[in-house]
């Protein structure tokens, strides 16, 4: 499942057990991520499902959930 998959990205990232991210986890206000870390989130993301965020839409990205259906609607 991809919210599994992004999820486990994350907290890998992040350096935090997988269970303290969920579907609903800020990604700055809960999981702390700076404009770095959002960074590298995106070319992780874009390398593990072979897609190119464009910027404008990345905006949009503000729970891990929204990153989830994100790369749902792309690889339709």
């Amino acid at each position: 499942m991809i919210l599994d998959r992004v999820r486990e990205l994350i907290a890998r990232q992040m350096c935090i057990d997988v269970e303290k991210v969920s579907a609903d986890s800020r990604i700055v206000e809960d999981i702390g991520a700076d404009s770095l870390d959002i960074v590298e989130m995106l070319m992780t993301v874009e390398e593990e499902w072979n897609l190119i965020v464009e910027d404008d839409d990345m905006r949009g990205f503000t729970t891990v959930a929204s990153v989830a259906e994100y790369i749902e609607n792309k690889i339709k």
